[in-house]
Order: structure tokens, then sequence, then C-alpha cells
């Protein structure tokens, strides 16, 4: 075999060898749902309220938020304080990413853990220094990437479409929990 040839059939082995490494999915699990439920809510009594949305209020919460609700059932419980804790997912760029959510009892985000992310980079989106960025914040103000919310290079949409998430879960306490 000539080295044309053999440098050829190496250079198309290792790239078949990295197109297929890069295909692989790897899901991280950084905490369940329980001690997601500690960590943003201690020992705060919670009851499982699980939400079905109709289309009026999800057609109500993408107007406000300007967020698509691609779920009409949210996983919600109702905390003793008036508070809620909601477990929802958000697409990172191609995978779902798990995340929880506590709002307290005015719609604030009280806090948001990431649970489970599936992408192979990006994953800086569940460091608690840029979850802090949404602390405080309501359906009052609408979320914006590079603008209230800081970006993180390589995890562009993961970094948007969690704060499109929180943005209609701010709205979806607006619409709907406030008056459950």
């Amino acid at each position: 075999m000539n080295s044309k040839k053999t440098i050829f059939v190496v250079t198309t082995a290792l790239g078949l060898a990295l197109a297929t490494q890069s295909a692989v999915v790897r899901a991280e699990i950084f905490m369940t749902p329980d001690q997601a439920k500690k960590a943003l809510w201690q020992d705060v009594h919670m009851t499982h309220s699980p939400i079905t949305l109709t289309q009026e209020q999800m057609d109500s919460i993408e107007d406000a938020s300007d967020t698509w609700v691609r779920n009409d059932t949210l996983n919600a419980y109702k905390t003793s304080s008036g508070g809620w804790f909601i477990l929802d997912q958000v697409v990172g760029k191609h995978e779902m990413i798990d995340i929880a959510v506590a709002l307290d009892a005015s719609g604030k985000v009280k806090g948001i853990e990431v649970l489970e992310y599936r992408e192979t980079y990006g994953g800086q989106v569940r460091h608690a220094k840029w979850l802090a960025q949404f602390l405080g914040k309501d359906y009052t103000e609408h979320l914006k990437l590079d603008e209230q919310i800081q970006n993180i290079s390589g995890a562009t949409l993961s970094c948007r479409h969690i704060t499109d998430g929180i943005n209609r879960l701010t709205h979806t306490w607006h619409q709907v929990l406030q008056y459950l």
C-alpha cells in the first residue's frame, strides 16, 4: 500500500471514530427531585399539586412570556408558606435539561437547581453563580440573555432556554398558580 492510501485510510478511520464519539450523549445527574426540594425549601411542608393548563391559559402564558408552552401539565408542589416547587424541562442545544424551580408566595424566583444535564458540553449552567442571576426575578421583568442574564460561552442555547423557561414559569405563576 502506498503512503497516500495509508494516510487516507488512517485519516478516514480517525474521522469516523471522532464523529461517532461526538454523537454520544451523556447525561449527568446532579441532583434528585427530593434533594432539590431539600436544597430549595429545606423542611417546608409541601403538597403535590399537579396542574393541567387549559388551552386558554397556555395561550395567555405564551403571549405574556414570549415562550412556547410545550406541555399542558405542570409537575408542581405547593408549599405550606404559599410558594411553589416546580419540576420542569427545557431544551438545551439538542437534549432536555431537567430543572427544579422554587417560587415564593409572591411569584419571585427563590432558587433553581439543574437536576440532569444531557448535552456533551455547556454544563456550566448548573453553577450557583450563574443561577443566582434569577433570584428575586418575577413576571414583571422579561428576562433576556445578554441583558439581565449573562451568557456562558459554549452554552448559549442552554442559557437562553433556561432563561425562557424561567420567564414561562413566572408567568405561569402570574396567570395560574397565584390563584390556587
